[in-house]
């Protein structure tokens, strides 16, 4: 987060009055306008394999990557194909593996894959460019969460720390095939229930992690939080997956760079600290709901999404600042 903070503040501010979002907050995805009830929403996620099996490869990140439709309030129109495969790896079906798992997931969204582009690459990579549209009227951002909102998670976390057992091959099946489940699961539902709900500020999880993800709302909200470490959801075998070891670089460097924007009681140990940390890929939405509003939303939620947890409550106080509690309640 550091090193992508120091690259992006040499990308100048853009004056155009239609672009709704840009680079500036850290949101999901940018969104133009196009006229006063219609918004381009449009992002680019592609990263390297994260599971053995190609096609569970493509399904996560093609999810992945319509997440950031999703968590902008957006509606997903088309995708575009991002992949780097090293040619000489060609004639193993590797790769065709890889383009039918996403395929499947964006024909399960509904979305068509229109084009996209390839290039000879060592190291496999793929992923979307996927193109949205929003009424700017009801688009979501990161930057409008508000004192009393609470924090609640579609999708418990973990990934990074299983994703990086399997590599080691010290995954058990078990915890390998329920967090491709959750990986795979669009949050196309709750994107409709923020929606409904009228909720206005929300995020998705991904490579900063779930503290990560929310320093950056709070920060771009103007507004702190309180965090209920034990609320947090996780993947079945994370924890213990961590403690043997199994944490991700990427975790650690999430954890280090939030420096003194986190405090953490007594009772939060170092393991439970990397899990909050710890890189995702294809989580969950964290949406700041108003009070009035959370207990219907969780109801609505419960059965249609992996988890449907009120993690913790938006407060005024110095912007991106997270006081993770050891207390079941923030």
């Amino acid at each position: 987060m550091a090193e992508l903070t120091q690259v992006l503040r040499h990308v100048l501010p853009v004056e155009d009055p239609n672009v709704l979002v840009g680079h500036t907050t850290g949101d999901d995805a940018a969104v133009y306008r196009l006229s006063e009830d219609r918004a381009l929403v449009v992002t680019a996620d592609f990263f390297t394999p994260i599971v053995d099996d190609p096609y569970d490869f493509g399904r996560i990140a093609a999810a992945n990557a319509l997440s950031d439709i999703y968590a902008m309030g957006g509606r997903p129109l088309f995708v575009l194909n991002l992949v780097g495969f090293p040619r000489r790896l060609l004639p193993e079906g590797l790769l065709e593996e890889i383009l039918r798992g996403g395929s499947d997931m964006t024909r399960a969204a509904g979305v068509p894959t229109i084009g996209g582009h390839s290039i000879d690459d060592d190291e496999p990579k793929y992923g979307l460019v996927a193109v949205g549209e929003v009424d700017p009227a009801r688009m979501i951002t990161n930057a409008a969460a508000q004192p009393g909102d609470a924090l609640v998670l579609t999708k418990p976390v973990g990934s990074g720390i299983i994703a990086t057992a399997i590599k080691k091959s010290d995954a058990p099946d078990d915890v390998v095939a329920n967090a491709v489940e959750v990986m795979t699961t669009l949050n196309a539902v709750g994107a409709e229930m923020m929606a409904e709900f009228g909720i206005r500020a929300a995020t998705d999880i991904t490579g900063f992690g779930l503290l990560g993800h929310m320093h950056s709302m709070l920060r771009a909200s103007g507004v702190s939080a309180k965090v209920a470490s034990t609320a947090v959801p996780l993947l079945p075998g994370a924890r213990k997956l961590a403690e043997a070891g199994h944490v991700p670089g990427g975790s650690r460097r999430n954890l280090a760079d939030l420096g003194t924007s986190l405090e953490f009681d007594d009772g939060v140990d170092e393991v439970t600290r990397l899990l909050l940390a710890d890189a995702q890929t294809s989580g969950g939405l964290l949406m700041a709901v108003p009070g009035d509003r959370v207990d219907d939303l969780i109801r609505r939620l419960e059965g249609t999404t992996p988890v449907a947890a009120n993690i913790g409550q938006v407060l005024e106080g110095s912007p991106g600042r997270i006081h993770v509690t050891a207390s079941p309640k923030a």
